[in-house]
């Protein structure tokens, strides 16, 4: 499953010394896609994915000192359309 993480920056520069030096600090089974960064370093969007949803508590420990996080399930866009056709033939 897919999920967008909204981390909110407390020490941008503190973020990013801990991930020169310890790197991700993800546990094995979550997954790590893409991410964006807003220009004034304050806000991440990480692209994420799971099957165990609780690996989540275990990698935010690592952070939560330096960051607050939202997480969201999200899908792809072609497979929502996919299930909106579905939805729209079904009702035919």
């Amino acid at each position: 499953m897919l999920y967008m993480v909204v981390e909110r920056f407390k020490n941008a520069p503190a973020i990013y010394e801990r991930f020169r030096d310890k790197g991700r600090m993800m546990p094995a089974g979550l997954e790590y896609i893409s991410s964006w960064i807003d220009h004034d370093f304050k806000i991440c969007w990480q692209l994420m994915q799971t099957e165990d949803f609780s690996l989540f508590d275990q990698w935010i420990a690592n952070w939560r000192d330096l960051m607050d996080f939202e997480i969201v399930p999200v899908r792809t866009s072609i497979e929502v359309r996919e299930m909106m056709d579905k939805k729209l033939h079904a009702k035919s």
